[in-house]
């Protein structure tokens, strides 16, 4: 993208997919390069072996953005999306790699923060998939369809193996300023767990909450990125 002077990297949320993000370009600042994160085990991938632990993920991830790395970048990252992305800002920190300008951590308590509900992702299918349904975040369409649903339950039980068998590391906070995106009525992550997320920042902080359940991002989506629209244009801004 000839006039592009930020890349941003957007990683979808358990199950989910570069779809996900889809027409979010034409909603975002035109200096912005829109970079879609597919992971194996989902849509175009979906045959390949997806990961079930984040360590090996992000290590494969920064082999793979490695040579995008040419421009200023931010990373954004939904739930799963969002452990991902501060992982992999770790990562690359560890490799002594260029770092993200700016972090946006939406749907997801902070990485120190502790589970507070039981593991689910050793549940028998019809569980399992009853408490994602809970979340909103599998359609009825996808439901009915058993043959497809079979192909995707293996993905969606390692994205949330992912983000249960995740164990904090005490690091320095990343350099990088963060925002966290949250939903008022999300069951699973309060207002507080997504204000934590202010430790792990040596920069400047904001919590920006939006009506709506986990997926407050596709419930008013046109306010959703409206916002993230006018917050790509502060981090703009700070990289002239």
């Amino acid at each position: 993208m000839p006039r592009a002077r930020l890349r941003l990297f957007c990683i979808a949320h358990a199950g989910g997919g570069a779809s996900a993000f889809r027409g979010w370009a034409d909603a975002l600042p035109p200096e912005v390069e829109v970079c879609l994160v597919q992971l194996p085990g989902r849509e175009n991938r979906i045959m390949e072996t997806p990961f079930e632990r984040v360590g090996p993920l992000v290590e494969a991830l920064a082999d793979a953005v490695q040579p995008y790395l040419t421009l200023p970048f931010a990373l954004f990252g939904h739930s799963n999306g969002a452990l991902i992305s501060f992982e992999l800002a770790r990562t690359l920190r560890a490799r002594g790699r260029p770092g993200p300008v700016h972090l946006f951590a939406s749907g997801r308590r902070a990485p120190d923060v502790a589970a507070d509900s039981p593991p689910i992702h050793h549940l028998p299918d019809a569980e399992f998939l009853a408490d994602l349904q809970e979340l909103g975040g599998l359609p009825a369409e996808l439901l009915a369809h058993q043959e497809l649903l079979a192909l995707l339950v293996p993905t969606l039980r390692a994205d949330v193996a992912i983000h249960e068998t995740y164990e904090f590391a005490e690091q320095p906070p990343l350099a990088c300023p963060i925002t966290a995106y949250g939903g008022l009525t999300d069951p699973r992550v309060p207002r507080g767990q997504s204000e934590a997320w202010a430790r792990h920042t040596a920069g400047s902080f904001v919590l920006r909450m939006f009506p709506g359940g986990h997926f407050f991002l596709i419930d008013d989506r046109a306010v959703f990125l409206r916002t993230l629209a006018s917050d790509l244009h502060q981090v703009l801004d700070a990289v002239r």
